[in-house]
C-alpha cells in the first residue's frame, strides 16, 4: 500500500478502518481521495491524521494500528468564545453552582501521548513535530505514560524557544509545557479538573494557573476583574470550565491579547485571514460596552487598538519599500543537531520558507536562530510599490 501521497489504499485496510470508524467503505476511500484522511511521513508514515473534521472526529485526530486494532488520539475540541460574560455564562453553564476558571496561556497547542511505544508530540493539525517531541521528552516526567498509557496530555508549549508562538511574558528561560487537559485515547473523554490537577501535581507537571471555582452567580464580575489584571501583564485571558468537564468550556480574552494578535496579523497582513483580524476588532467593541468604560478609558482602548493595527503595517510597508524582506525571527533549543535538521525538513514539507542560522552552543544543548520568511506579504507589498492595484 502506498502511503506517501495517498495514491492507493489497500481495500482490506480500508474495510477494516471503515468498520472501526462506523463508516461505509466508500466513505473511507473518499476521505483518502480528498486527502481529508492522510498519512504522515518519514518515520511516522504509519500514522494517519484527519485533515478535516469528519462526523464526530475532530481535525488533527491521529489514528494508528495497534495490536490488530486501531487506536486514536483525538484532536483539540473547539472552545467557543464568550463575547460578553453575562448572560453568556448563565446560558452556557445553566444548572451549575460553580465554574472552574483557569488561565488561557499564549503558546502553541500540543498533545503528548505514547503511540506504539514512543512518546510523540502531535500538533493541532495532527503532524508529529520533531522539535516539540524532543522538548517533550526533555521537559516532561515520562513515567506518567508508563502508569497511564491510555491517557493523553493536552497542553501549551510556552516560552521564548518556541518556533511557533515565542513569548517572553511568562519568565521562562527556554520552553515549558503547561498542561490544561487530560483526555482518554479513543473516546476523548476528559478528566475532571480536580482529578487532572491531582495527577499533574503527582508527576510534577507544570499546569495552567487556576483561579479556583467561582459561584456562577458572581462569575461575570469576578472573571472580568481577573481578565483586567491579566491584561495589565499582557497575558491572554481565561478558560471557563464545568468542573466535571461535562459541559463544553468557554474562553474569554483580554484587550491586550487581542491587540497582540493584531500586531502580528497586520505585520504579515497578506498571510492573515480577514476573519482572524475582524473577529479581534469586534471583540474590542463588545468588551468596551460590557465593561461600561468611561470616555477616557474608551479613547485609550481606541489608541491601543489603532496602534496595534497601523504601527506594524507601516513597519512592514516601509521595510519592503527599503528593499528588506519580512520574516519572523524565532529560535529553537535542541539536544542534538539531528533534531534541528529534522525540524528544518519538517518545515519544508509544510511549505514554510525558513532560514536556519549556524547553531550556537548553550550548555549541553544548541541554540539556533530561525528566520521564517512570509513570502505572501513580501510579494504583495513589493507588487503594490511597483504599481499593482489592490
Amino acid at each position: 500500500m502506498k502511503r506517501e501521497g495517498n495514491e492507493e489504499v489497500d481495500q482490506d485496510f480500508a474495510a477494516k478502518l471503515a468498520a472501526h470508524l462506523g463508516f461505509e467503505e466508500e466513505k473511507v476511500n473518499h476521505l483518502f481521495e480528498k486527502k481529508y484522511l492522510a498519512w504522515n511521513w518519514g518515520e511516522h508514515e504509519h500514522l494517519l491524521r484527519f485533515d478535516k473534521e469528519i462526523s464526530h472526529i475532530e481535525r488533527g485526530t491521529v489514528l494508528y494500528e495497534k495490536d490488530g486494532a486501531f487506536e486514536m488520539v483525538l484532536g483539540f475540541p473547539k472552545i467557543r468564545r464568550a463575547m460578553v460574560l453575562y448572560p453568556t455564562l448563565e446560558k452556557q453553564f445553566s444548572g451549575l453552582k460553580t465554574v472552574a476558571v483557569e488561565e488561557k496561556m499564549n503558546g502553541y497547542n500540543v498533545r503528548v501521548a505514547r503511540i506504539n511505544g514512543d512518546i510523540l508530540a502531535v500538533t493541532r493539525s495532527g503532524y508529529i513535530c520533531p522539535y516539540t517531541t524532543e522538548r517533550a521528552k526533555v521537559k516532561l516526567n515520562l513515567s506518567f505514560f508508563d502508569d497511564f498509557p491510555e491517557l493523553v496530555l493536552y497542553g501549551e508549549m510556552v516560552g521564548p524557544d518556541n518556533p511557533y508562538v515565542p513569548k517572553e511574558i511568562y519568565n521562562i528561560e527556554s520552553v515549558e509545557f503547561y498542561i490544561f487537559d487530560i483526555r482518554e485515547k479513543n473516546t476523548g473523554n476528559p478528566l475532571s479538573t480536580a482529578r487532572r490537577r491531582e495527577i499533574l501535581e503527582k508527576y510534577g507537571f507544570f499546569q495552567v494557573r487556576s483561579f479556583g471555582e467561582i459561584p456562577l452567580e458572581t462569575a461575570p464580575e469576578e472573571i472580568a476583574k481577573i481578565v483586567r489584571e491579566l491584561g495589565k501583564i499582557e497575558h491572554e485571558g481565561v478558560v471557563i470550565k464545568d468542573p466535571e468537564m461535562v459541559l463544553p468550556p468557554v474562553k474569554y480574552t483580554s484587550s491586550r491579547s487581542n491587540c497582540s494578535d493584531l500586531r502580528h496579523a497586520f505585520k504579515f497582513y497578506n498571510e492573515s485571514g480577514r476573519d482572524y483580524m475582524l473577529s479581534r476588532i469586534v471583540r474590542e467593541g463588545f468588551q468596551a460596552v460590557e465593561w461600561e468604560e468611561s470616555e477616557a478609558d474608551f479613547k485609550k482602548r481606541c489608541m491601543q487598538l489603532g496602534e496595534s493595527i497601523l504601527a506594524p503595517l507601516r513597519e512592514s510597508v516601509r521595510s519592503v519599500k527599503e528593499g528588506q524582506r519580512l520574516y519572523d525571527e524565532v529560535r529553537i533549543r535542541v539536544k542534538t543537531l539531528k533534531t534541528a535538521a529534522d525540524f528544518e525538513d519538517y518545515l519544508k514539507r509544510l511549505g514554510v520558507d525558513a532560514i536556519f542560522e549556524p547553531p550556537l552552543p548553550a550548555g549541553d544543548e544548541y541554540l539556533i536562530m530561525v528566520r521564517k520568511v512570509n513570502k505572501s506579504t513580501n510579494d504583495k507589498t513589493q507588487a503594490i510599490w511597483e504599481g499593482e492595484l489592490w
